[in-house]
């Protein structure tokens, strides 16, 4: 490559014309691509050195930089610098592999599913351009509710697909993730000064940590291959009085369970006749599930938990908590009283994200890497009794004999791969299978992956001689 392009043949290029400072450089440069002042391999200024010289601040050009690379007319590469692309990829879409950060130590991390880029990196980069270019006005009062009407309505059209019956933008609140949903609403229903929720007996943690917060009681629901089994849930019912079932009917985490349509119908009857209260969680969701959720078949005390984070991207921590109809004002008094809403600039950035014509279809292209990783480990791990679906991103394994979760993990981690132990999912006085949880990591090259899937089916055929306890 050649050397380092002077930040004053930069300064020498036109940068007249309209729109933000950052597109006119970024337009600059590319005019020098095009005429041949600028070759592939160039090596771009550093961002503080051309800013310097341009008189602008480093962000600025920054931005143009990454203009750049989004269009594929330059190259980053970390620890390098920013190059001019070769021609051939110019006008191409980046490819770019992330790898992900690890826990702590340099490890694979197989803890949590991690979503790859497919073009919703650019869609929020330009997104959040556009906010700062927005009146000031908007980035110095507090939001009001109708300010957010835009991402409720387009928050309508993103849930479209799922069966929840008619929703209204009023039905909906907005939160900071399904987590900070799930808190909200529990908020709304609660009530007594020691009130109890139930959950499947093997049930994703943040149900507990609710709990927690709210010095709720927590109670255990058997559950057999349909999901909850409703004799049990009625006796559990009866004898703590609880108040609340949180479950997670399409996609149980961690066992990938779905609830069939004739078990929830059950499972509806029966909280009816005890005044249960209904917290659905849909954050993972099948494409192809046709069961009606519950807020269809007990629409009057279904509460809907769902968020962007295992779509899009976890990273702005956006959700939606969807009130019984009618019960909307008590959920936005919660969020009003609890954190006046959220950020008013984060509510614009996820507007026109929802509302973009491309999100639909780089959520698609997401579900598809992510199905392809799915693949990969079916076909490592598939001789073993694995449940997985090419829809959701983490699969369920349960161990043979000679294997103990706890050290299959420890086992695993000292092959560099962190999974999850089946004990993190279990209530605090239950019992858990010897199984593991293992996430997608679509933010690694598949090759990567695959060698990991390979290291756990060896540790798989190779059980220690003694039993660990």
């Amino acid at each position: 490559m050649s050397d380092t392009i002077s930040p004053e043949h930069i300064v020498r290029l036109p940068q007249s014309g309209s729109g933000p400072k950052y597109r006119r450089v970024a337009d600059a440069i590319q005019s020098a691509i095009r005429s041949g002042d600028l070759s592939a391999g160039d090596r771009l200024p550093p961002v503080r050195e051309l800013a310097w010289s341009l008189g602008i601040t480093p962000g600025t050009v920054a931005r143009a930089y990454t203009l750049l690379t989004d269009a594929g007319h330059a190259v980053a590469e970390v620890g390098r610098g920013t190059y001019v692309a070769h021609r051939s990829r110019q006008g191409a879409a980046p490819r770019r592999e992330y790898v992900s950060v690890p826990m702590q130590d340099g490890k694979l991390s197989l803890v949590s599913p991690q979503l790859p880029d497919l073009g919703q990196v650019a869609l929020l980069r330009a997104a959040f351009a556009r906010i700062g270019e927005t009146a000031p006005e908007r980035l110095l009062h507090y939001p009001t509710r109708e300010a957010y009407r835009p991402l409720r309505e387009a928050a309508v059209h993103w849930l479209r697909t799922i069966p929840l019956g008619g929703i209204d933008e009023s039905d909906i609140v907005l939160v900071n993730g399904a987590q900070n949903g799930l808190n909200v609403i529990l908020q709304a229903i609660l009530r007594g000064p020691s009130p109890t929720l139930l959950v499947e007996e093997m049930a994703y943690p943040g149900f507990r940590r609710a709990a927690d917060l709210l010095r709720a009681e927590v109670a255990g629901v058997p559950t057999d291959d349909k999901g909850i089994v409703p004799d049990a849930l009625e006796t559990i019912a009866r004898r703590t009085g609880a108040q609340v079932l949180c479950t997670s009917p399409d996609v149980h985490n961690p066992t990938l369970l779905c609830t069939p349509e004739s078990r929830r119908r059950e499972i509806a009857e029966i909280c009816r006749a005890l005044d249960l209260q209904i917290i659905e969680d849909d954050c993972y969701r099948r494409t192809d599930s046709t069961a009606p959720s519950y807020r269809i078949l007990a629409p009057e005390r279904t509460w809907h938990v769902a968020s962007i984070s295992k779509v899009l991207t976890p990273a702005l921590r956006l959700g939606f908590a969807i009130a019984p109809p009618g019960r909307g004002s008590d959920l936005r008094q919660i969020a009003e009283y609890g954190f006046f809403g959220i950020a008013q600039p984060l509510a614009e950035v996820a507007e026109q994200i929802l509302a973009s014509p491309e999100t639909d279809a780089i959520a698609a292209a997401i579900r598809d890497r992510m199905a392809a990783y799915v693949r990969v480990a079916v076909n490592a791990l598939g001789a073993h009794n694995l449940t997985w679906h090419e829809d959701v991103p983490f699969l369920w394994l349960p161990l043979p004999a000679g294997w103990r979760a706890a050290a299959f993990c420890r086992a695993a981690e000292a092959r560099d791969i962190q999974i999850r132990s089946a004990d993190e999912f279990a209530l605090r006085d239950g019992r858990a299978p010897h199984a593991v949880r293992i996430a997608i990591n679509a933010q690694i090259p598949l090759a990567t992956f695959e060698e990991a899937m390979h290291q756990l089916h060896d540790l798989l055929v190779h059980p220690p001689e003694q039993i660990s306890v």
